[in-house]
């Protein structure tokens, strides 16, 4: 590798001397997504051109929508299936998420009646318009 060292980003920076835009960046993305935010709202608050400029450039630079807030929550995610070690909490976290799979499987399918009768009442109002406007029609040709 060259001396070039990377960050926490996987950028290589190049050696030497940094620019006064190059050090205010590093620091920001040392400080995290919450740094970019702040400084992007203070440049709306002081002056809007500048808050503008900012988020075309987290935007453009796809530091607005990097992964680092999915990891964590992807870690979460691994961590919630993963045995505790304590048997009766684990059969009781097991229960309760086959119990919870089940009223989310009742739940949907009640909402699937729901749309259904919905979807024939609308149909059926439909069908009883287009009888009058039929009815009403030929009482006017006679």
């Amino acid at each position: 590798m060259t001396p070039a060292a990377t960050d926490t980003m996987e950028r290589v920076v190049p050696p030497g001397p940094m620019g006064w835009f190059a050090r205010a960046e590093a620091w920001l993305d040392d400080k995290g997504k919450g740094a970019w935010i702040a400084v992007m709202v203070l440049g709306f608050v002081f002056f809007w051109p500048v808050g503008l400029a900012l988020l075309a450039y987290m935007i453009w630079s796809k530091r607005m929508f990097s992964k680092s807030g999915r990891t964590r929550t992807a870690r979460y995610g691994m961590t919630a299936m993963k045995p505790s070690g304590n048997s009766a909490f684990d059969a009781y976290k097991q229960e309760t998420l086959r119990r919870l799979e089940e009223e989310q499987h009742a739940f949907e399918s009640f909402l699937e009646r729901l749309r259904a009768a919905k979807d024939k009442a609308e149909f059926d109002q439909f069908m009883d318009e287009r009888a009058r406007k039929a009815a009403e029609a030929r009482a006017t040709e006679d």
